[in-house]
């Protein structure tokens, strides 16, 4: 099977080239921004003409929360005109589009997990941009794959967990928020299953993520203590760290769905963690 990567240097991305280096049923080729820029439209007809894959799988993303706030124009080429692009040119050369989107579609109010069923509205740009892109996608291709993700952790410094090992270096005492609430998520999972949906014909709008739910102070005391650290956290609310962009309560996604699709549940995060943490130690 061939398979395009668009944004090859993401931590999704490079664990699907991890998990597919060598194996001989997938032949990769994986193209970072320098490479292939989403928003450009011809770029990306030219590079689905050349390659002709039977799948992209779109990593690239503009995950700059707070800086989409303040200038949305990035935040809404990638996110939107990008996945409109690829879209276009998958469904012109017959290519199935795996896309990925994010809890932040949702407002945090309903107070229970959010399914596919769930009406989306964003609080802030970045997840107005990432709606948009769902429907252009939806607009221009019926042949897709589109995975909402939420609090995505794995190799690479763009994520929660590095960030808190690099405070945790420079601090005894951490202040985090126990306000905002989701499933922290691991690319090895989404890895996992969506080359799961891959074998078996799976197409629609998923949520995918571990399972279970926690706030920002659980995943960080949980991940402190499976490092062996004795930093002190303490929990915060989130106006303790004011920020342009305003970040939903409750964003927890249900992954019932997936998991009847693929005959499997997914595991907890916390195992998450733990298999994460594991494979830190051993580089």
């Amino acid at each position: 099977m061939r398979v395009l990567i668009a944004g090859a240097r993401g931590q999704l991305a490079m664990e699907f080239q991890r998990r597919l280096e060598g194996d001989a049923s997938f032949q990769v080729t994986a193209l970072g921004r320098e490479e292939l820029d989403v928003s450009d439209a011809a770029a990306v007809d030219g590079a689905v003409s050349l390659h002709r894959p039977a799948v992209v799988l779109n990593c690239s993303a503009y995950n700059l929360v707070d800086r989409a706030e303040e200038d949305d124009g990035p935040a809404f080429r990638i996110n939107a005109e990008g996945v409109r692009n690829l879209a276009t040119s998958c469904r012109r050369r017959g290519a199935l589009l795996v896309h990925y989107s994010t809890d932040y579609v949702f407002d945090g109010t309903k107070e229970d997990f959010y399914t596919e069923e769930d009406a989306s509205c964003p609080l802030n740009k970045y997840g107005e941009s990432k709606l948009a892109g769902e429907r252009l996608l939806r607009e221009e291709t019926e042949d897709f794959l589109l995975f909402r993700v939420s609090w995505v952790f794995g190799q690479g410094t763009q994520n929660f967990l590095y960030k808190l090992s690099e405070w945790a270096k420079r601090n005894a005492v951490l202040k985090v928020v126990g306000d905002q609430v989701s499933v922290p998520t691991y690319t090895e999972d989404v890895v996992e299953a969506t080359l799961s949906a891959l074998k078996k014909g799976v197409r629609g709008m998923y949520h995918l993520t571990n399972s279970g739910y926690a706030s920002r102070y659980e995943v960080a005391r949980y991940y402190l203590e499976g490092l062996g650290l004795s930093n002190l956290l303490l929990p915060v609310t989130s106006d303790h760290f004011p920020t342009p962009a305003k970040r939903p309560y409750f964003t927890a996604m249900s992954n019932a769905g997936i998991s009847r699709a693929l005959d499997r549940d997914l595991p907890d995060w916390r195992d998450a963690v733990d298999r994460f943490i594991k494979r830190m130690e051993k580089r």
